[in-house]
């Protein structure tokens, strides 16, 4: 037996990242939307500078979004509530650039196509409880972990800005131990040691020990290095020092590299862009199908054009794992999912939203995210999948 031994890295980001703040951002305006309007059609995107907020797109729909007071409550729950930390919902400057949908593109959407061509990409494995990659988990809940101590003001120096990076081994194709872990975080002056003008030793053994240590658990060892604000020290952050903008951590979004992407992104677009609904679709078949014991890991790709309902292909790769041939799973996926445009609305309520559903899930990862309310995190029809397993 060949033995299959790697390291394999994921990286996640803070919500007060520059492009996560445009992410939250653009999907804050979809939540509102279809708050108001089930049927709005959104393709918000967002971009930030210093000082700078401008919020563009096509917007279709009966509702009234005041996105001046949006945008500011989004940067005040964020956590840019002082210029210490140079960007402030305060006295930021918004500028609102959004207009209708195309009818060109109406046309075909109207009569239930997709919103675009593309392929979609969906993945599941039992690696970890939430059936996601280890190096992506781990990545996310450390930037969580961040917010958390941030914003209950146990680690009261810590700004918005911040990201992780998890390295992990893998031995025989399973995860066994973390390698080393990347934390950077913005903050204030009171951890800069006046001595060397750097973030300051002890500062650096607090994030080890509150942060990382909590989440890695079994994972970390003698031997994991630690790397954190591996620069010096990380004062200016946010849009002071980066812009961002709607769209850019796709790999963040979904599965950390372990799988290709189909390219497009997911916030500010509703669910008749298949870029985003496919996806969530993708993720809940190969979860169902991971859960069913069908298999240990499992891809899926599905490809639209424009204006058609259908998939124009869909192909699943189980990676040598699945108990059954990936042929035979083609077959149960069609007989068990729905994969039209409207059928995935319909399937996974994508219509639906409290004023916060889609916003939640435009920082920390679309996927893996249990006890969210994300319906296409569900493992519902697990157990009807099983019968096939014998």
């Amino acid at each position: 037996m060949v033995k299959h031994n790697y390291l394999f890295t994921s990286e996640s980001v803070t919500e007060g990242h520059p492009d996560k703040v445009c992410d939250q951002v653009s999907d804050g305006v979809l939540d509102e939307v279809l708050r108001q309007d089930p049927a709005g059609r959104v393709a918000c995107e967002t971009y930030v500078t210093m000082g700078l907020i401008i919020i563009g797109g096509e917007i279709t729909t009966n509702a009234y979004a005041d996105i001046h007071s949006l945008v500011r409550n989004v940067l005040k729950d964020i956590g840019y509530n002082h210029p210490k930390y140079g960007f402030d919902y305060h006295t930021c400057a918004i500028l609102n650039a959004i207009h209708t949908q195309s009818p060109d593109i109406a046309m075909g959407v109207d009569k239930g196509g997709a919103g675009d061509q593309g392929m979609m990409m969906g993945y599941a494995c039992n690696e970890t409880p939430e059936l996601m990659p280890l190096p992506i988990m781990l990545a996310h809940k450390l930037c969580a972990r961040m917010a958390e101590l941030r914003k209950n003001n146990k680690l009261r120096y810590l700004g918005p800005d911040g990201k992780s990076q998890v390295t992990v081994e893998y031995r025989d194709g399973k995860p066994v131990r973390v390698t080393s872990v990347v934390l950077a975080s913005q903050h204030t002056e009171e951890v800069v040691d006046k001595k060397t003008d750097l973030f300051s030793e002890e500062a650096r053994k607090e994030m080890i020990e509150k942060i990382a240590k909590p989440i890695l658990k079994q994972y970390f060892d003698k031997d994991t290095q630690f790397f954190v604000n591996q620069t010096g020290k990380f004062l200016i952050g946010g849009p002071q020092s980066d812009t961002g903008m709607t769209g850019r951590k796709i790999i963040v979004d979904t599965y950390g590299g372990t799988i290709p992407h189909g390219g497009g992104a997911f916030s500010g677009k509703d669910p008749t862009k298949v870029d985003r609904s496919a996806a969530y679709m993708g993720r809940y078949i190969a979860k169902n199908l991971v859960a069913a014991g069908i298999a240990d890991k499992l891809m899926i790709q599905l490809a639209y054009v424009i204006g058609r309902a259908d998939p124009v292909s869909m192909m699943v790769n189980t990676y040598g794992t699945g108990k059954i041939s990936d042929d035979k799973i083609i077959k149960i996926i069609r007989e068990h999912f729905e994969l039209t445009p409207h059928g995935i609305i319909a399937e996974l309520k994508l219509r639906e939203s409290d004023g916060l559903r889609f916003r939640k899930t435009a920082a920390y990862g679309h996927f893996g995210r249990t006890g969210e309310g994300f319906t296409w995190e569900k493992t519902d029809q697990a157990k009807e999948l099983k019968k096939y397993v014998k």
